[in-house]
């Protein structure tokens, strides 16, 4: 199958996520503007040019890219430095081909280093920061921006106490708004009658339905009838000249500014760890357990910044809440992310006005279903039974990105992880002996006393150059310690790789705790093999016994 036949092998699932994504990236593309001090056509220029250009380069299968709430307080900082939006549109530029550059160098690979206790807990953190978030706006409290991912709001207020103001600013018509989206949401899917119905997933009914009620109020003056303020607001230009007027153009001219090449490194840091996080955030969302090549991603989102900023748009990551949208939408493949560009291009050209009726209350609802799946609570006690040293950082990765922001959260996360790396003295993690195989011949790899997560890219990278049909044994009968990133990777090769690349694996000596099943292999296995792995297990009851 080729490339183009398998982007439309699921156009009815990727074109229904990929309406999600829009009406939910919509808002966010709106309010990250807003913050950022920039005007309102920036972020959906880069909304646009994230989910068109980027996705058509990358190969996420499910990564969605946009204007990032992670960048507001820079971008509104070096806009005021710098004191021209043009020049800042040209840092911009810089930034993307720095971004490109970081590709070519093989940067991406970081991301192999990222822990999955990290990942998970900064997910579930993002998930409850994209709960706490929306239930304002639920209710109809709309003072701080949409896509605030922020402890500390801009509005003087931060997280919590905007709930705890909540009581008094309730308006009743986006409280029926909100749960009227919620019963659609939940109960749509279950109605056997509307399945068949392609392309019209339950969010676009939820839409409707929201503008529906709210136009219905609004023709009969009821007090509960929904304002500007509550609506989204895309600029309508009411004419080609002010359509024209909305692509503020890079300056070039002043490259030897003293500030704008720090504000374009900055930038590419900044956007480019985000990404890396979000990227290893969806390959772990993604069912199918597919890689996504990371330095490619780093090409893409430089080449998505560049022509972001030559138009007039704001700097881009791939962003977790689209992202996670996307995935719980139903999204197969990177086409869902180029229909929701599309679809932001062509509604924000041909019918802005009409975009302006979607209640704020309707979208919160989505995003609200969108958070609690992140945050599930399963994941908590998932974690607790994987012992300290999974719980300890996944739980203060979860507890940094709530109340301060995702990269401190990701960084406490990591610190964390790395002292207790140190403390557990850390060794070598494996030997694989390759010289002089043949084929047909035992791929021997055995794991060291301690196995950490820094280990993981090498014997990711292991695993992935083994030959197909090759006859392969991981040893861990020596080992003492292995970090569940690595047992997970060892179960995915197990599972998934191994048996489509007709690889032939035994694993010896993994102990219950480590949950990997040991592999009986009859026919593979020797008994002299088979002698040797039982007399070691038995070592320890003989010499107790003995004693």
């Amino acid at each position: 199958m080729s490339k183009t036949t398998s982007l439309f092998a699921h156009l009815k699932s990727d074109f229904a996520a990929g309406l999600v994504v829009f009406l939910v990236a919509l808002p966010l593309c709106l309010g990250i503007a807003l913050a950022s001090g920039a005007p309102l056509f920036s972020g959906i220029i880069s909304g646009v040019v994230g989910g068109i250009v980027v996705a058509a380069i990358s190969n996420s299968p499910l990564s969605v890219s946009g204007p990032a709430a992670g960048l507001t307080a820079i971008v509104f900082a070096a806009i005021h430095d710098l004191g021209s939006l043009p020049l800042f549109f040209a840092a911009v530029v810089i930034a993307g081909i720095l971004q490109v550059i970081l590709g070519y160098l093989k940067a991406g690979t970081l991301s192999n280093y990222f822990p999955n206790n990290v990942i998970e807990g900064m997910l579930a953190g993002i998930g409850v920061i994209i709960f706490l978030k929306q239930l304002p706006h639920a209710f109809g409290y709309d003072p701080d921006f949409e896509g605030d991912e922020a402890f500390l709001q801009n509005d003087g207020q931060n997280t919590l106490s905007e709930l705890w103001a909540l009581h008094q600013h309730i308006e009743p018509g986006a409280l029926w708004i909100t749960l009227l989206s919620l019963v659609i949401l939940l109960a749509w899917p279950k109605i056997k009658a509307v399945q068949k119905i392609p392309f019209v997933p339950p969010a676009l009914i939820a839409v409707l339905m929201g503008i529906l009620l709210n136009s219905y109020w609004n023709n009969i003056h009821h007090p509960w009838a929904l304002q500007m303020d509550h609506l989204v607001q895309l600029p309508v230009p009411d004419s080609f000249d002010a359509w024209k007027k909305t692509f503020i153009f890079p300056d070039f001219t002043q490259l030897s500014h003293p500030k704008l090449w720090m504000i374009a490194v900055t930038i590419t840091v900044v956007a480019s760890i985000e990404t890396l996080l979000c990227i290893e955030a969806a390959d772990r969302m993604d069912t199918e357990k597919r890689f996504t090549n990371t330095n490619l991603e780093l090409k893409a989102q430089g080449v998505g910044n560049i022509v972001s900023g030559l138009l007039g748009g704001l700097p881009m990551t791939s962003v977790v809440v689209r992202t996670s949208a996307n995935q719980a939408a139903g999204a197969k493949t990177k086409m869902a992310a180029i229909i929701h560009g599309l679809l932001l291009l062509l509604c924000a050209v041909t019918i802005p006005h009409l975009l302006n009726w979607i209640p704020k209350a309707t979208l919160a609802a989505v995003l609200l279903l969108v958070g609690y799946k992140l945050a599930n609570p399963k994941m908590f006690l998932h974690f607790y039974h994987r012992g300290k040293f999974q719980y300890i950082p996944f739980v203060a990765t979860f507890i940094g990105v709530v109340f301060t922001d995702l990269l401190k959260g990701v960084a406490l996360g990591l610190l964390i992880n790395v002292l207790f790396i140190i403390w557990g003295n850390m060794k070598r993690a494996y030997v694989f002996r390759a010289a002089d195989y043949q084929p047909g011949d035992i791929i021997h790899i055995d794991l060291a006393q301690e196995v950490s997560f820094l280990n993981k890219t090498s014997i990711k990278t292991t695993l992935r150059q083994l030959p197909e049909g090759a006859h392969v044994v991981i040893d861990a009968s020596q080992t003492v310690y292995i970090a569940h990133d690595v047992q997970d990777l060892i179960k995915e090769f197990r599972d998934v790789i191994a048996p489509s690349r007709a690889i032939k694996l035994k694993l010896i000596g993994f102990k219950e705790h480590y949950d990997i099943e040991n592999f009986e292999d009859q026919n593979f296995v020797t008994i002299e093999q088979r002698y040797n792995v039982l007399r070691r297990r038995m070592e320890p009851v003989i010499k107790k016994k003995e004693s």
